[in-house]
């Protein structure tokens, strides 16, 4: 029984040190990684949605570009839902029910776009839900992983960081491939119906969330806490610190792409199958993996300017 403890422990430890890069094994880190990996998951239907927004609906490149920008708001308003969740619990709690209802409503999204939508309308409102889900329950776990990051020690710096984008990257290499075989035997819809399936794990593991009750009733204190996080947030803008980078990614963000125009040459004129397409996002999904294993090994105490500034010259050429 001695021997099987030390295995046990020397099991525990390996787990720790080399696939969770030194962060304590627990329920709570399970769940934040579990919907790091649903994140990825949810790629099984992106291809999908290309070829149902192209074939089913008619759009053209232009439209499907316009609707991929709506659909990326909620991301832009981020910072929303960190207020309404710190500031406006729910049955006393400011995480576990709003991963919940995240995953709830990710399922009644997809639902809905597989029964539901018949028009380029409904499709840009349904796909903005979808967007919606992913993007509270992203803000949720984001905040716990903050939490946690402040305890790191220098040694472990972005180490949860780089787990969690690694559990999402993990999820879409498992599913990359896939996104297209299933569009070769199934329709677009039928692949909506399967996707409908991951959210509910979100709301399954938001209970593995450690959270204590909020015993206040006062309606003012469910404000106020609102109202000083968004003196604070204007006070961090204001630096010069935190408002250079803001505006780098405003401006990185606001750089056009050729996503859109892309997959409707790669189809209509390069005749590409979806299952190649799948084979190509799971290349993407592989180099994901390579570099958050090369920032882990090699460059995690390297300064970020550095790495920034070579990462923007690499990707120039």
């Amino acid at each position: 029984m001695i021997a099987n403890s030390f295995e046990f422990k020397g099991f525990k430890k390996f787990i720790q040190e080399k696939i969770l890069f030194g962060n304590e094994p627990t329920p709570e880190l399970f769940g934040i990684l579990t919907v790091y990996f649903v994140q990825g998951i949810l790629g099984l239907a992106r291809l999908a949605v290309s070829f149902f927004l192209k074939d089913d609906l008619g759009l053209t490149p232009a439209q499907v570009a316009a609707l991929t920008g709506i659909s990326s708001l909620p991301w832009i308003i981020k910072p929303l839902f960190g207020f309404m969740s710190d500031g406006l619990p729910i049955f006393g709690y400011r995480r576990r029910p709003y991963l919940i209802l995240s995953g709830f409503l990710g399922t009644i999204s997809w639902l809905a776009l597989a029964t539901l939508v018949h028009s380029a309308w409904a499709a840009t409102f349904v796909i903005l839900l979808t967007s919606l889900s992913v993007a509270i329950s992203d803000v949720i776990v984001d905040s716990l992983i903050v939490e946690r990051a402040r305890e790191e020690s220098l040694s472990q710096s972005g180490s949860l960081q780089s787990l969690s984008w690694g559990c999402s990257a993990l999820g879409g290499l498992i599913t990359a491939y896939f996104s297209g075989l299933l569009l070769q035997h199934l329709s677009s819809n039928q692949v909506f119906e399967i996707t409908a399936t991951f959210p509910l794990i979100v709301s399954a593991v938001a209970w593995l969330i450690a959270e204590e009750k909020i015993n206040s009733d006062n309606s003012e204190s469910k404000i106020s806490p609102v109202k000083g996080q968004i003196q604070q947030l204007w006070s961090a803008v204001k630096q010069k610190q935190v408002w250079l980078p803001i505006a780098f990614l405003f401006v990185w963000q606001a750089t056009p792409t050729a996503d859109s125009a892309f997959f409707f040459f790669s189809t209509n004129e390069l005749g590409f199958e979806p299952e190649f397409l799948g084979r190509v996002r799971l290349v993407t999904s592989f180099a994901s993996l390579i570099g958050i294993f090369l920032f882990q090994r090699y460059l995690k105490t390297v300064p970020f300017r550095t790495i920034l500034g070579w990462r923007t010259v690499i990707a120039a050429e």
